[in-house]
């Protein structure tokens, strides 16, 4: 970066800290200029007014969907306007169409928006599915998906840094019907999973992990996870990572195997939405990988996470993680927070950012990067 760009980079971040960064307006073009891509991509604000975007979810029209930890889900439509079509709800931060219908995730139900394409204007009163679920705020939040097998999967994180419960529910993923009955324990021992996505070959489940906090800088590592059957164990709260022994609950663990992580991802980096990458417009080495959108770290004597990574996979097999997009966090100042991200049918990557109130829009065109000296 040359002497009179990170002047007005640092000119962009001081007024951010000043004056915070109000969500109905997006990030400046400096400050959309400092986030750093690979050769030949370019990113773009989207869609801003976003206030505390979330989940993101693609009609095949081509809408896009956001939730929000403020109460409303918003549906960007390929125009880009921008129309509420929710408010009101308590932190609708998931959601996935499906068949004409929105599902959108609450504190502790999962409600669906009947034939919400035709009604955008005026949006039908959501209808709340009969499937129960803890109300607790600490890790309540949640991240929702309907899987290849036409099945509708709802985490319920652990009301807690680390903790032990009765209740099977906690610290696990749910699959339920469509409908919200025949509610099951898919997983357990998963601590607070924000993002989730189907292998595109094999239809197995991976999914993000956030570890504990309290345990140092280092300790313990984020993960990333694959669903081999139902019923599996994934180590929270006795075993974190591969081979973090909890100081409490390790000594009281059951007799049953825990699954170790595919990858072992930087502690505290808060990794939150995941997405298979499935289409052509990107180079040939995206193919069949993983983004990961880090949301960034709260419990670290110095930052980490704020950026948008990358797991190169040959099969199942992980091969490398790298960094793909960065830039939010400047020093020790973020202005930025990668939340979720979705594949359009475009091929872009778009990213939600909660802190900014913005979906960004990450394409790969190398002649027009090149173009803006990018």
């Amino acid at each position: 970066m040359n002497t009179l760009k990170s002047l007005r980079l640092h000119l962009a971040l001081l007024l951010l800290v000043t004056s915070p960064l109000h969500p109905q307006q997006g990030p400046s073009q400096e400050l959309l200029r400092s986030i750093r891509l690979p050769a030949g991509f370019l990113s773009e604000v989207y869609a801003s007014g976003l206030d505390t975007a979330r989940g993101l979810a693609f009609a095949p029209d081509g809408t896009l969907f956001v939730g929000s930890k403020s109460g409303a889900v918003s549906a960007v439509r390929p125009d880009r306007r921008v129309i509420q079509v929710a408010r009101g709800l308590n932190l609708p931060v998931g959601l996935d169409f499906h068949a004409g219908s929105l599902y959108v995730s609450s504190l502790d139900r999962v409600v669906r928006l009947d034939r919400i394409l035709e009604n955008l204007e005026a949006p039908p009163r959501p209808v709340t599915l009969p499937l129960e679920l803890p109300g607790d705020r600490h890790h309540g939040w949640k991240f929702i998906k309907i899987g290849p097998d036409d099945r509708l999967y709802v985490p319920v994180g652990a009301p807690c840094n680390v903790c032990a419960r009765s209740d099977p529910r906690y610290a696990s993923i749910l699959r339920s019907r469509l409908d919200g009955s025949e509610a099951e324990v898919y997983a357990s021992g998963v601590r607070n999973t924000v993002g989730f996505d189907w292998h595109p070959d094999t239809n197995r489940l991976w999914f993000t992990d956030n570890g504990r906090d309290r345990l140092g800088d280092d300790l313990p590592p984020d993960e990333l996870n694959r669903v081999d059957q139902p019923g599996q164990h994934f180590g929270f709260p006795y075993l974190h990572g591969r081979s973090v022994r909890d100081p409490e609950f390790y000594d009281k663990r059951p007799a049953i195997p825990f699954v170790p992580p595919r990858l072992e991802l930087p502690a505290h980096v808060a990794a939150l939405g995941m997405r298979f990458y499935t289409h052509t417009a990107f180079p040939p080495e995206y193919r069949g990988g993983i983004f990961i959108a880090e949301h960034g770290s709260w419990n670290r004597s110095e930052k980490i996470g704020y950026r948008v990574s990358f797991v190169r996979l040959e099969g199942e097999r992980v091969l490398s993680y790298t960094i793909f997009a960065s830039g939010w966090l400047q020093g020790q100042r973020a202005w930025g927070r990668p939340a979720d991200g979705e594949i359009g049918p475009d091929g872009a990557l778009y990213v939600s950012d909660d802190l900014a109130g913005t979906v960004y829009r990450i394409r790969y065109s190398p002649a027009e990067a090149a173009g803006r000296g990018s």
